[in-house]
C-alpha cells in the first residue's frame, strides 16, 4: 500500500505542473494584452452585441451575443467552458462591470451564455460588452482534494479498490451462468456478463465503431435490475448528454447533474434546475422566497434615527424574513433530494461527481465512460462514490489533454483505465465493427487490435458507389508542397497541399454527380491534425461555389479532436507535414490518427509526404498496407 500512496504523491505533484502550466498558458493569452490580441488568441470576443435575453429551465438568465462580421478569428469558446461578461463603457472596468457565466454553445459567429446570477446585468445596455475565458480552477481544486483524500483514506473498501486498480490484487468475479441478450453479438455479450458479475472492476474496450455506447447502456440496464440507482460520468459534458439520451429512449428515469448550461438544449430538461422548477412544491417554494424578499425590502426602509416602536416592527419584519427564508430552505432541500432519490441514474461529468447535491451519495456501482479521455486524478472521483466500477473506452483513441508537456511524459498521460486494463484481466474488447469498410478497418485492426476485429457484414464493403476505390493515399513526396508555421498560433500549415485536397475533391464530386450519386451521400469529414491547416481549409470551402449544393450542409471542416465520437461516409485527412528534416511532431501521436482514419464509413482519402512521414514506424507501416492493397496515389497524377 505504501508503494501506492507513493505513486499517489506523485500524481499530485504532476497535477500541480499541470494546473501550473494551464494557468501560465492561460495568462499568456490574457495578461497585459489587447483586446485586438486577445481576439487573435480566440480567448476573447469584443466587442459582442447582445440579440437576446431569455431564462432556462432553471430561471437563469441567457444571452445570445453576437461578434462583428470584420472579426470571425478562429476561437477556443466551446460548450462547458467558464466566462466572464463584461462591460467597459463609460469608464466601466472589465474584472469590476463582470459577471461569470458558462457557455451553452458556441460557432462561428454566435454565442449562447447562461449568466451565473439571477438576472441580467445592470451595465448591460451601457453597450461596449465581450466575453472572455477564465481560468477553471475548480476541476484542480476537486482532483487534488480526492487523491489527497485517496492517500489517507482508512474506508476497506476504498483501500481494496486500490490495490486492484494500482496494485497487484487481482478483480474478483462470480462465475453465474451468462446471460445473452438478443441484439448484442457474442462480444458485446461477453462484456455485459464481465460487467454483472464483477466485484471490484470491469472494463469494456470499445475500438471504433464496435458498439461500446450499444454494450454500456445494455450494462446498465441490465444492472438496474438489482440496483436502485447508479453513478454515470464521462469525461466530457458531449459524452455524458450522449448516455441520458440514450438512457432516456429506454424509459430511464435519469437526472442530470451539473450546470444546465453544459447540457445541450435537448437534455435541459433532465437538470436538476429543471426538474426543481417543474416539481409540484415549487409555486409554494417560489412564493416563500418572494415573501422574504418582500419582508427584508420592508425592513431596510426604515431609517437610522427612529424610535422604539419602529425599532420592534424592523425586528419584526426582519424575524419573518428569516423564518421565511429558513422554511423556503427546507422545502427546496425536500425537493431537491427527493428528485434525487427517485432518479435511476444520476448521470454528470467526473469532476461533477462531487457536486454539493450528491456529496454524501455512496453508490454501489459506477460506470465511466470514454475512460481512455479522462486524467487519473479525475477518474478517482466517482471510483469514491463507489463499491465497485465499470470502465468503457479505448487507449488506442484520443488521449487525455494535457498542457504540461513535462507532467504528460511523466507519467500523467496514463490513464486509471489504462492501468486498470494493463493490471487485470477484468477486460472484454469488443470485436465487431458496424462502421465502416472492412478495408478501412483492417489497418487498425492489424496495428492496435491484434488483427482481432472484423467488419459486420452490412458494413464490410460499402462504398460510395460500385467499384468506388474505399481507401486513396495521395504522395506529394517529390512536388515540394513543403509545410510553413503560422507566425501567430505556432501552428503547421501547407497551402499546395490543401489546394491538391480541394482539387480531388472537386474531381471526386464531379465523378459522383455525373453518375447520380451525390444524393446518397449523407456527409463528408474534412479534417487535418493542425487547426492551421483547418482555418485554410475552411476558407476554401467556405468560398461561394466550392462545394455544390445539395452537399452544402453536409461538409465538415475541422480538427481531428473535434471529430473524436463521429463518423462520415467521406473523409479527406490533410497531414500537412512536408520537410527535409522527417520532422512530424504532432502527427507522433499515432492515437490520433487512429481517431481521423476510422472515422471513414465508405472512402478514406488522406494526403501526405511519404518522404516525411515514412521515417516514423506507424505511417511506414501504414504506407506498406496501402502500396500492397493498390491504395496508392501520387500527387502528379492530379497535378497533369
Amino acid at each position: 500500500m505504501q508503494q501506492i500512496d507513493e505513486q499517489l504523491k506523485k500524481l499530485l505533484t504532476l497535477l500541480k505542473k499541470e494546473k501550473d502550466a494551464d494557468l501560465e498558458h492561460y495568462k499568456l493569452k490574457m495578461t497585459s494584452t489587447s483586446y485586438n490580441e486577445r481576439r487573435r488568441q480566440g480567448v476573447c470576443w469584443y466587442p459582442v452585441h447582445v440579440e437576446k435575453t431569455d431564462f432556462d429551465a432553471g430561471e437563469r438568465p441567457i444571452l445570445r451575443v453576437s461578434r462583428p462580421p470584420e472579426h470571425r478569428e478562429s476561437h477556443m469558446f466551446q460548450s462547458g467552458k467558464l466566462v466572464s461578461f463584461f462591460s467597459n463603457a463609460q469608464g466601466n472596468d472589465e474584472t469590476s462591470e463582470a459577471i461569470t457565466g458558462v457557455v451553452n454553445s458556441a460557432g462561428e459567429s454566435h454565442m449562447m451564455i447562461t449568466l451565473n446570477s439571477d438576472d441580467k446585468p445592470s451595465w448591460i445596455r451601457d453597450g461596449k460588452l465581450g466575453v472572455q475565458l477564465l481560468f477553471d480552477e475548480n476541476s484542480y481544486r476537486e482532483m487534488e482534494r480526492t487523491i489527497k483524500q485517496l492517500i489517507k483514506t482508512e474506508d476497506f473498501r476504498v483501500k481494496h479498490l486500490k490495490n486492484v486498480l494500482l496494485g497487484d490484487k487481482q478483480a474478483q468475479f462470480d462465475e453465474a451462468a451468462p446471460i445473452n441478450i438478443p441484439g448484442l453479438n457474442p462480444s458485446q455479450n461477453d462484456a455485459l456478463n464481465k460487467v454483472l458479475n464483477a466485484h471490484d472492476v470491469a472494463i469494456i474496450h470499445g475500438p471504433p465503431g464496435t458498439g461500446k455506447t450499444t454494450t454500456i447502456i445494455e450494462s446498465i440496464l441490465q444492472t438496474l435490475k438489482t440496483e436502485k440507482q447508479i453513478l454515470v460520468c464521462a469525461p466530457s459534458n458531449a459524452a455524458v448528454d450522449l448516455l441520458v439520451e440514450k438512457l432516456s429512449d429506454r424509459d430511464i428515469n435519469v437526472l442530470r447533474i451539473g450546470h444546465p448550461a453544459r447540457v445541450t438544449e435537448e437534455m435541459l430538461g433532465k437538470t436538476l434546475d429543471a426538474r426543481v422548477a417543474n416539481h409540484p412544491d415549487f409555486k409554494d417554494l417560489k412564493g416563500m422566497r418572494k415573501k422574504a424578499e418582500e419582508f427584508f425590502s420592508m425592513a431596510k426602509k426604515y431609517k437610522r434615527s427612529f424610535g422604539y416602536a419602529e425599532r420592534e416592527q424592523r425586528k419584526l419584519l426582519y424575524d419573518e424574513a428569516h423564518q421565511l427564508k429558513d422554511a423556503a430552505d427546507q422545502l427546496n432541500y425536500y425537493i431537491t433530494n427527493d428528485i434525487i432519490d427517485k432518479a435511476q441514474v444520476i448521470a454528470c461529468t467526473l469532476v461533477a461527481a462531487n457536486n454539493y447535491n450528491i456529496k454524501g451519495i455512496k453508490f454501489k456501482t459506477a460506470f465511466i465512460d470514454e475512460a481512455g479521455q479522462a486524467l487519473e486524478p479525475a477518474s478517482w472521483i466517482p471510483v469514491l462514490k463507489a463499491g465497485r466500477v465499470i470502465f468503457a473506452g479505448d487507449h488506442f483513441q484520443l488521449p487525455p489533454t494535457i498542457k504540461s508537456y513535462e507532467a504528460a511524459k511523466a507519467g500523467l498521460e496514463v490513464t486509471l483505465f489504462e492501468k486498470a486494463i494493463n493490471g487485470n484481466k477484468a477486460d472484454v474488447m469488443l470485436k465487431e465493427q458496424y462502421r465502416m469498410n472492412e478495408a478501412i478497418m483492417q489497418f487498425s485492426s492489424n496495428y492496435f487490435y491484434k488483427n482481432e476485429l472484423k467488419a459486420n457484414a452490412s458494413v464490410a464493403h460499402w462504398t460510395v458507389f460500385q467499384g468506388d476505390t474505399p481507401i486513396e493515399f495521395i504522395d506529394t513526396a517529390g512536388t515540394g508542397f513543403f509545410e510553413n508555421v503560422d507566425p501567430e498560433t505556432r501552428s503547421s500549415y501547407n497551402d499546395e497541399e490543401a489546394n491538391l485536397l480541394q482539387k480531388h475533391f472537386n474531381l471526386y464530386i464531379e465523378n459522383l454527380d455525373a453518375m447520380d450519386h451525390l444524393k446518397d451521400v449523407d456527409n463528408i469529414g474534412i479534417i487535418s491534425p493542425y487547426k492551421a491547416q483547418v482555418t485554410r481549409l475552411k476558407e476554401r470551402f467556405a468560398a461561394e461555389g466550392a462545394v455544390p449544393e445539395v452537399l452544402n450542409k453536409k461538409v465538415v471542416v475541422n480538427t481531428i479532436d473535434a471529430f473524436q465520437g463521429q463518423e462520415r461516409d467521406i473523409i479527406y485527412i490533410s497531414l500537412v507535414r512536408s520537410n527535409e528534416r522527417g520532422e512530424i511532431g504532432f502527427l507522433s501521436d499515432t492515437r490520433r490518427m487512429n481517431v481521423a482514419i476510422t472515422r471513414a464509413r465508405k472512402k478514406l482519402v488522406l494526403i501526405g509526404d511519404s518522404g516525411t512521414i515514412g521515417q516514423n514506424p506507424f505511417y511506414a507501416a501504414f504506407l506498406d498496407y496501402v502500396n500492397e492493397n493498390g491504395y496508392y496515389r501520387s500527387a502528379y497524377e492530379l497535378m497533369s
